[in-house]
């Protein structure tokens, strides 16, 4: 065995739980799945040039396809880690095939089945997840309207209860309450989760989910239900996103998900949980599933494009260094090195944090449950926003072969970039996580105890310090890289703390302080989470014995390490570098890339993704555009 290939297997089994090839079989074995043959290779990709109306129905087509062999089985009627991990992994095999068939069953297996999952009781368990799982019902999530996506708490729709008959009334008082980018609900599903404010005797309880059915089994739209398209996008196409009203929909009182509150049969409000904001919160807990499987599935779309530019770019070459000498190869360039290698790293390093995000997710406990929803936002926002820029640098890298469509580069940006703002907008997210860190700032100067959580207790050692010269055996020690990220961390949050508490001794409202002092939250949130991504890229590290492949993964990690410190002006802006210092890490990077570069083509094999599923410019390209190959 040659050493790419060795490499490239070892490196497959620290970067993936053990994964369902027979999936990616069942899908080449398809035509639903269209493969085609190119110059000798099988390649399968969706038609796009299909039309809006045909790509959705394709999706459901290979849905059902998959349904009939068992693959989603157990997907909501398993329990446990392993089940849920096994469900994750096929998620992410569906992803790199097409977004649109991940977001349909997303939408159906997570959060309408995750809300009926996490918000009801054993009578909703027994009477809708198992035709859940079966497709017996197809289910949709409706909880942005028109008016209100990521302020959840201002939606406009709703819910009465009827003590005569029992019933929950719900209703959409004005247009801009109208339910909005509901994937599902323009074609297929016959039922609903309805988030709703809920009125009691005329007393807002807040907002609580309801199951509401909008098409009969024949898929005719159901009594007082009005539906209409959303219409074409940019990408996802084959997501029938739709727009709902609802016409003072009459529902049974069971049909209220009541794992956190309830309403009895004569009207009267229930709940343990007394403070409303804590009731909420509770309400957005499926939103969780969603933001880990944007994550993931954002490193995965990293992968496809790295993974095809860096393979054109090992058989493309363009100029000659000398006269008459050979072309070059674009890898061979400096420059080009410069563009994709520390997205190679940033990959690997957000690859780890996914896998770690995936973990915490599926070993989760009410215990847990905030630092799950701190992580999965930091991480979903981190991975989706550097995915958009990899794929936009290997669209670039690949000239004009990215723009077509077949090579999959060009076309995944528009098919990924709704995941910057759907799940929750990245940076109202970010905000989030600064002011959960804020949040336990205070909690632990107000108890006068060590920081315990979100990976703070970094905070209860000594201020780390950085030498005034940086020599490169320093920029590749880890305690080096980890130390100076929490220095960046420990004093941003310092100085975001103080920043707030100015503002408050001002006499600023909290809620305006913290808008107040939105630069600092968002260089705080930042360097939380490329810490928590570094360390979760440290402890994969430390389960490989000595060898060249901890030694490839240093390096990685130093990569990683060094591009965020030269990228994030907040060492600059703060003073945790100097100027000659930020000099030495720029002039390590460039170092850095020349000792990866043998390495590139070990390093995207080892991302696991089978040729198929890949571009025909990763391949020979001049055989793929070759004239005989348009003569088949």
């Amino acid at each position: 065995m040659d050493r790419v290939t060795w490499r490239t297997q070892v490196l497959f089994r620290h970067l993936h739980d053990p994964g369902p090839d027979w999936l990616f079989g069942l899908m080449m074995q398809s035509k639903l799945f269209c493969p085609r043959n190119v110059a000798g290779r099988v390649f399968v990709s969706p038609d796009y040039n299909q039309s809006m109306e045909q790509q959705r129905e394709m999706t459901m087509k290979r849905i059902g396809y998959l349904l009939d062999r068992g693959v989603f089985r157990g997907w909501l009627t398993e329990k446990g880690p392993e089940a849920e991990m096994r469900k994750l992994a096929f998620m992410d095999v569906l992803a790199i095939f097409d977004h649109s068939i991940a977001v349909k069953l997303g939408v159906h297996f997570f959060l309408w089945g995750g809300a009926i999952q996490f918000f009801g009781t054993k009578r909703h368990h027994d009477k809708w997840l198992r035709d859940t799982e079966n497709y017996a019902i197809k289910g949709c999530f409706a909880m942005s309207e028109l008016g209100h996506g990521s302020n959840v708490r201002g939606i406009e729709t709703v819910t009465t209860y009827d003590t005569n008959s029992g019933e929950f009334v719900i209703n959409t008082p004005c247009e801009s309450a109208q339910k909005f980018w509901i994937g599902g609900a323009a074609n297929h599903a016959t039922h609903t989760i309805v988030f709703s404010q809920l009125n009691i005797d005329g007393k807002s309880q807040g907002v609580h989910a309801f199951i509401a059915q909008i098409r009969n089994a024949d898929g005719n739209i159901c009594p007082n239900i009005r539906i209409a398209d959303c219409g074409h996008k940019i990408g996802l196409n084959g997501v029938d996103n739709g727009r709902i009203w609802f016409d003072n929909v009459r529902i049974p009182r069971e049909n209220l998900l009541n794992s956190v509150a309830d309403v009895s049969s004569d009207g009267q409000y229930l709940s343990a949980i007394k403070d409303p904001d804590q009731r909420f919160a509770a309400f957005l807990s499926p939103l969780t599933s969603g933001r880990v499987t944007i994550a993931v599935s954002a490193v995965y779309s990293s992968k496809i494009g790295l993974a095809i530019a860096i393979r054109y770019s090992l058989t493309r070459r363009a100029f000659s260094v000398r006269p008459n000498g050979p072309e070059v190869l674009l890898l061979d360039y400096p420059s080009h090195q410069r563009r994709l290698l520390p997205l190679l790293a940033k990959t690997y390093a957000m690859s780890f944090a996914a896998n770690y995000l995936k973990l915490i997710y599926v070993k989760r406990t009410p215990e847990s449950n905030k630092t799950l929803h701190v992580v999965s936002s930091a991480l979903k926002a981190t991975l989706s926003w550097h995915n958009m820029r990899t794929l936009q640098e290997c669209r670039e890298a690949c000239g004009g072969q990215g723009v077509k469509t077949e090579n999959h580069v060009g076309h995944l940006k528009s098919e990924y970039d709704v995941q910057l703002t759907f799940e929750g907008d990245n940076n109202v997210l970010m905000q989030q996580v600064s002011k959960a860190l804020l949040g336990e700032y205070m909690a632990a100067q107000k108890r006068n105890k060590p920081f315990k959580g979100f990976g703070l207790e970094h905070m209860n050692e000594a201020c780390p310090v950085i030498p005034s010269q940086l020599t490169s055996s320093t920029l590749q020690n880890c305690q080096f890289q980890m130390d100076a990220f929490c220095l960046r961390e420990r004093d941003l949050l310092n100085c975001f703390a103080l920043e707030v508490s100015q503002y408050l001794k001002q006499g600023q409202s909290k809620e305006y302080a913290f808008i107040l002092s939105y630069q600092l939250a968002e260089d705080l949130g930042k360097a939380f989470s490329e810490r928590q991504i570094l360390q979760t890229f440290i402890d994969a590290e430390a389960t490989v014995p000595a060898g060249s492949l901890k030694d490839v993964l240093g390096k990685l990690r130093s990569m990683y390490a060094l591009i965020c410190m030269e990228e994030d002006a907040a060492f600059l802006r703060y003073g945790y570098l100097s100027t000659n210092n930020a000099a030495a890490v720029r002039k390590e990077v460039t170092k850095l890339c020349s000792e990866l570069r043998p390495h590139a083509l070990a390093l995207v094999s080892s991302f696991g993704i089978p040729d198929a599923f890949l571009g025909p410019i990763a391949f020979d390209w001049i055989e793929a555009y070759s004239w005989s190959s348009t003569q088949k």
